[in-house]
């Protein structure tokens, strides 16, 4: 590693399956690309990383990708150097041996806790804010993901969107991806609708009432949750013969945007597929990391009050209405009497839908109008804690 590049640490501990480590991934990738950082990506598990890139493999503690140095967090912890910039992503917290080591150094490194991304407003009284350790002499800055100006922005690599119009103009393109993919191109008129779901999320009310569209339908499932739940379904029912259920394998990150724009329709969940729909440019639903004590709602909220903004009240009804359904994860669910059935959601959002791509364009052109997160993030470090 060159001896003049400062060195950033960015630490992961896997909670959520894909997601916490999908944004460790592209933030390494892309602080180590185009800001010139040395990098490197601690891990408490490496299996997850080498679903979303094949090329990690798990028999190595330690491996170089994309000019990001990936390591295995293991204990007792091999402290190997303490790195100018720690980003502990999502409150992880780096090993405790190498916390001790930090607060040793004469400069003490800058360190962030980079956390989850949210449309709640209090997020932006939150952002940048210090946090002294009350037992050592070091200061931990959080910094948020988010929409607006007072936010610390999404991740969005240089070339993504250049990369995202010329596959959506490229119809040869597209029918290579769908060929490589489900061994056939879609035929034309078709919906093409992507599902990526934690459990319960009601796949058979979708299969249901896509059944019920008057043409060709693809519902296209990576190998998991969603997945299953669409194979049950049509194993068990004898669907119309122009719904396509398509089950493929766990697709790499970069593919995986290809789906998302190769669809018209994107189920997402979690937050870093969340994100990459939001880039796709095409109307998306998300189904949000449903928590015990219900706060998933207050985010699901929030981020359709700002994404609705723009909408006539007809449209932004029709996408919280749908939202709504898909996170309830029933039609049969208590207390729901008053609201439209998922059936009915999914009507009334497609009768929507010209307006509905329209505005999804237009809501990803303003967000690029922002710098990305990771721009943000060294900025940060470089000139406001430096």
């Amino acid at each position: 590693m060159g001896e003049n590049r400062e060195r950033w640490d960015i630490f992961c501990r896997v909670v959520d399956n894909y997601g916490d480590v999908g944004v460790s991934w592209r933030l390494a990738r892309q602080v180590a690309r185009e800001h010139g950082k040395e990098v490197r990506l601690w891990l408490d598990d490496l299996t997850v990383l080498a679903k979303l890139r094949p090329e990690i493999d798990t028999a190595y503690e330690a491996q170089s990708l994309d000019g990001v140095d990936v390591r295995l967090i293991r204990e007792p912890f091999d402290l190997d150097g303490i790195a100018d910039v720690v980003v502990e992503t999502f409150g992880c917290d780096p090993p405790e041996a190498y916390v001790l080591a930090m607060a040793e150094r004469g400069v003490k490194p800058r360190w962030i806790n980079l956390e989850y991304l949210s449309a709640e407003e209090w997020v932006e009284g939150s952002h940048a804010l210090p946090s002294p350790n009350p037992r050592l002499p070091l200061v931990k800055h959080f910094f948020f993901p988010g929409f607006t100006r007072k936010t610390g922005g999404l991740l969005r690599e240089e070339s993504l969107l250049r990369r995202r119009e010329e596959f959506q103009r490229d119809e040869g393109a597209q029918a290579a991806f769908w060929k490589s993919i489900a061994g056939a191109t879609p035929p034309e008129g078709a919906l093409k609708v992507s599902l990526f779901s934690y459990a319960l999320a009601p796949v058979e009310s979708l299969a249901r009432a896509c059944a019920q569209f008057p043409g060709p339908v693809w519902l296209v499932a990576p190998e998991g949750i969603a997945a299953t739940a669409l194979e049950n379904w049509r194993l068990a029912h004898r669907a119309r013969d122009s719904i396509h259920c398509v089950v493929i394998p766990f697709l790499a990150q970069d593919r995986y945007d290809q789906l998302l724009w190769a669809c018209d329709v994107n189920f997402v969940r979690g937050e870093d597929s969340f994100v990459r729909a939001q880039w796709a440019a095409r109307p998306f639903v998300w189904h949000v990391y449903p928590q015990d004590d219900g706060a998933h709602w207050v985010k699901l909220a929030a981020f359709l009050a700002r994404y609705s903004a723009g909408l006539e009240r007809g449209h932004a009804a029709a996408v919280t209405s749908l939202w709504e359904a898909w996170n309830r994860r029933t039609d049969a669910d208590p207390g729901e009497a008053l609201r439209p059935r998922f059936s009915d959601a999914w009507v009334g959002f497609m009768s929507k839908r010209e307006a509905l791509e329209a505005h999804a364009r237009e809501w990803s052109a303003a967000l690029a109008t922002r710098r990305d997160l990771a721009a943000e993030l060294v900025d940060f470090c470089d000139n406001v804690l430096k």
